[in-house]
């Protein structure tokens, strides 16, 4: 059995709770346990949250749940664009996997809720398949 964490964004926290139980769902004949599940207040968070637990020798991965929404401003843009470079960058030093299961950047409202299942379902596939 291999452990993981997972850390979720808290921002749109209902949905990324359904992202969460999609997870812990797919992990079940997987061979892995998640064994912290860690909050943070939005996805610019994210990155240091899962460094801080991928630095922990009984960690083998991690997974990152959240959403970042179109808004009227390019902030969002710039929050993912950050977001995939520090994860990338977290992902090869400590080199252990990281699922990425972050809906945006830029994705509308409405679309939200049909890509819950598909990005925490990846971002299970994604560990799977290096470790």
């Amino acid at each position: 059995m291999k452990n993981i964490v997972v850390v979720c964004a808290s921002f749109h926290e209902e949905h990324v709770k359904k992202m969460l139980n999609h997870v812990e769902t797919e992990i079940k004949d997987k061979n892995l346990e998640i064994t912290h599940i860690q909050w943070v207040p939005g996805s610019f968070e994210l990155p240091l949250a899962m460094n801080r637990l991928l630095s922990r020798t009984d960690i083998a991965a991690g997974i990152c749940l959240g959403i970042i929404e179109k808004g009227e401003t390019q902030h969002g843009e710039a929050i993912g664009n950050a977001l995939m470079k520090s994860l990338l960058d977290i992902q090869i030093n400590q080199n252990k996997p990281i699922g990425l299961g972050v809906i945006g950047p830029g994705t509308e409202p409405h679309h939200i809720t049909s890509r819950i299942e598909k990005h925490a379902k990846g971002a299970v596939s994604a560990i799977c398949a290096l470790l």
